[in-house]
């Protein structure tokens, strides 16, 4: 089993695009409470634990634009990379009404560990990859669920989200309702957290970028996930060709 915090997709690409995927995976490494966070498998299968097909939709996407990529390789659950060090919700105890127990009673030197052999490692390797590119820019794939429990059905296929640099953002935004998709605009989440990944990367830099979710129902085979890979990266390419970015 691969014990590495992260893989590195194409690292010699030519493009300039950068594309991330903080949760691509569910993995409990062996020296986290024994691999196992004590939930069970059908747990460990949901969103609560990785971003469900965004690992595929990355390796297909960072091929289609002949760009580098970066996948974690740990759950969100061990420790969450989409979050800055400070985060209360770095490492989660409660999670869409799941309670935690591998985390329950982790304490700080536990949780200082976690961040020490997994967090710093995959973004200490995310700057040097994007440090490595001319003009870089930062294309976070993240998927979301459905529906959470007890909620309302969420209506989008994609969701955009940025930050103050909406650059890129809002002509792609626009570009994917022009393509005919129920497209959120911040939905189904805001999009900046002080510290998270994008703002670590790419606002404190400068960078173009994007965070994009996908329903996680369309892309839960490779059949979906090549599909929107490559619906996505035309119009990617073609805004940033237009923006001058």
């Amino acid at each position: 089993m691969n014990e590495e915090p992260f893989e590195i997709l194409g690292p010699d690409r030519p493009g300039r695009w950068l594309v991330s995927c903080d949760h691509a995976s569910n993995h409990v490494p062996h020296w986290v409470n024994d691999g196992d966070l004590g939930l069970p498998p059908e747990d460990m299968n949901r969103h609560i634990a990785y971003d469900i097909g965004a690992a595929g939709v990355t390796r297909h996407l960072s091929k289609l634009l002949d760009s580098p990529a970066i996948l974690s390789h740990f759950s969100r659950l061990v420790i969450d990379p989409n979050r800055g060090e400070d985060d209360p919700t770095l490492m989660m105890r409660l999670y869409d009404g799941t309670i935690i127990p591998g985390n329950r009673n982790a304490d700080q030197a536990e949780k200082d560990a976690r961040i020490r052999q997994l967090y710093r490692p995959y973004h200490a390797a995310y700057a040097d990859l994007a440090n490595k590119i001319a003009d870089p820019v930062i294309c976070a794939i993240h998927s979301f669920t459905p529906r959470l429990r007890g909620r309302t059905p969420r209506p989008w296929e994609v969701g955009v989200l940025y930050a103050d640099d909406t650059r890129f953002a809002l002509p792609f935004l626009q570009a994917c309702r022009a393509a005919g998709w129920c497209t959120g605009d911040n939905q189904p989440y805001a999009g900046h957290l002080p510290g998270d990944a994008v703002d670590r990367h790419a606002l404190q830099h400068g960078r173009p970028n994007v965070l994009i979710e996908l329903r996680h129902d369309l892309i839960a085979d490779d059949a979906g996930q090549a599909l929107w890979a490559a619906r996505l990266a035309p119009i990617l390419n073609k805004v940033l060709t237009e923006s001058g970015l």
